[in-house]
């Protein structure tokens, strides 16, 4: 099995990163650099990060959760190159 740990973002990721506040911008900086060095699926494992698959509307993305109302969005991208696709970072909603 290949070992994800490369992580690509939406144009739209880079837009919303730019206006989030620092500490979003951190968390989500520290996540990459886990999946970075230890492959997306040991970081799935880590509580912190609430990593799940989504359903309905956003079946076949998976979030993790960066503090109690952001959350990231991505999917695998499945090719020559094994990577995470990070879709957009935004204010959950309940």
């Amino acid at each position: 099995m290949n070992v994800i740990n490369s992580v690509e973002l939406s144009s739209l990721a880079q837009k919303q990163l730019k206006k989030l506040p620092m500490h979003i911008v951190v968390s989500f900086q520290n996540w990459v650099e886990d999946v970075e060095e230890r492959g997306l699926e040991e970081v799935r494992k880590i509580p912190g990060y609430h990593d799940e698959p989504l359903r309905g509307e956003l079946k076949g993305l998976r979030s993790i959760r960066l503090s109690k109302a952001y959350r990231a969005y991505y999917r695998v991208v499945d090719g020559a190159i094994r990577f995470v696709n990070v879709e957009r970072i935004d204010k959950h909603e309940y």
